[in-house]
């Protein structure tokens, strides 16, 4: 009988899916919802299982953990794998990685929310009216104003739209973005220092890889305007998160709004905790109970393709990065 272990399942959900029923006999499965803090402490906790399921990106998977991992036959992602698994080592050591689609709606219409709660205000001026206070600041009509979509994918080309309904001049960068693709979704294709200058709001919308990693530094931040925000609901490591603090914490720009951050959680000592011109949620724009059900039905799929010894589907490639 296999064991599985499912794992950083913060909001203890997903083994009240169904799906988990069909392995009723057939494997012992163990649900953990906090995550060991360094690699031995995760050695000792995962390597008695056959199977495991992160949620997500919330632990990463280095070559350095999966050699200490013998039993490990099957890593099931919930989602692509944004670079958190070494699927090179990983298939080294003759450990299968299966991924899941991504999350589609709900990081949309996440972006949406945070996009249009940073630039009204919305938590300021919530905050002010239960400590008594009344109209605190002027809010941003976007109408007008420059929307900077950074990766013009399936998730950024929906953000686009939304801006352009808005009535929002739109500009995009990506690693693979061409003039065609960008005419198709009627943006302008720009350099990236370009969209960071010219831009009133900047959404972030790349995969994260070894090449796009901090791809966004102080130099682009520093071409900003001191009006403008950005969101980001892609992955933290995209950005040079010091960086963005300096700014924040000298007003260089006028705000920002986060999901996803370097280390997560946020560590509580963090300074983004204190920064008022900042909007933080935890992780949860590409989260809903509906995404994690066709994450299941697929994964689930998997191990019991596994244990029978047939084909699996979406096995991750190492050579696929965005």
């Amino acid at each position: 009988m296999k064991r599985i272990a499912v794992l950083d399942d913060y909001q203890q959900v997903v083994l009240s899916l169904p799906y988990w029923a069909d392995l009723a006999g057939r494997a012992t499965i163990d649900a953990y919802r906090d995550t060991p803090p360094d690699d031995d402490g995760l050695v000792r906790r995962l390597r008695e299982y056959q199977i495991l399921v992160p949620i997500r990106e919330r632990t990463r998977f280095p070559a350095s953990l999966l050699e200490r991992l013998p039993a490990l036959e099957l890593l099931a992602l919930t989602g692509r794998n944004s670079g958190h698994v070494d699927v090179e080592a990983a298939t080294a050591h003759g450990i299968l990685v299966t991924e899941t689609e991504g999350s589609g709606a709900s990081a949309i219409e996440h972006t949406m929310a945070l996009l249009l709660a940073v630039v009204r205000r919305i938590p300021q001026e919530d905050r002010a009216m239960r400590q008594g206070g009344w109209q605190t600041g002027l809010a941003v009509e976007l109408s007008g104003k420059t929307l900077g979509i950074v990766g013009l994918g399936r998730i950024g080309s929906r953000i686009a739209a939304f801006g352009k309904f808005l009535g929002m001049r739109v500009l995009a960068w990506g690693p693979t973005l061409d003039e065609e693709r960008a005419a198709a979704a009627g943006v302008r294709r720009v350099s990236l220092d370009e969209l960071f200058r010219d831009s009133d709001v900047i959404s972030i919308h790349l995969r994260l890889s070894e090449r796009t990693r901090h791809i966004i530094t102080s130099r682009q931040l520093s071409l900003m305007k001191p009006t403008a925000y950005l969101i980001n609901t892609a992955r933290g490591p995209l950005i040079e998160e010091e960086a963005l603090v300096a700014a924040l914490q000298a007003n260089r720009i006028a705000g920002a709004a986060l999901d996803v951050f370097e280390t997560e959680p946020l560590p509580a000592e963090h300074p983004l905790w204190r920064q008022t011109n900042v909007i933080l949620t935890p992780h949860v724009a590409g989260f809903a109970p509906c995404i994690a059900e066709r994450h299941l039905e697929v994964l689930l799929d998997n191990v019991r393709r596994f244990q029978r010894g047939e084909p699996l589907r979406n096995v991750a490639d190492k050579l696929r990065w965005f």
